[in-house]
């Protein structure tokens, strides 16, 4: 009896998400359709389609935990330590300097490559 049930959500769960994938389609479907309308009419209209698609694929199983995950993340990102400015700049400026050791080193290797090359075929 349990499994019956569970198998008839999750074919609603499906039609919905299917739905509201369709709407999508025909929302982008529509926008390129219409290139006579106004660009802001026509991604307003855009727009409210995924409002209504996105709330009808909320109504399901996996909307609900998709909308869980992202208020997840949302409150890990609140987490982070973000560097301060002055910390930033220092990086970016040993990444440039290493960048421009690296770059010298590769370019002294290629010469010194270049010359036993051309030393072993007598040029």
């Amino acid at each position: 009896m349990n499994s019956r049930v569970e198998t008839e959500v999750s074919k609603l769960d499906t039609v919905k998400l299917a739905v509201a994938l369709l709407l999508i389609v025909g929302g982008v479907v529509a926008f390129y359709l219409y290139p006579e309308q106004s660009t802001l009419l026509r991604t307003l209209g855009l727009l409210v389609v995924v409002g209504i698609a996105g709330a009808i694929a909320y109504q399901t199983d996996k909307g609900r935990q998709t909308w869980g995950f992202f208020q997840d993340a949302q409150i890990e990102v609140r987490k982070v330590v973000w560097p301060s400015r002055q910390e930033t700049v220092q990086t970016t400026l040993l990444v440039i300097l290493m960048v421009i050791v690296v770059a010298l080193i590769m370019w002294l290797l290629d010469m010194f490559l270049g010359w036993a090359i051309r030393l072993l075929i007598g040029q």
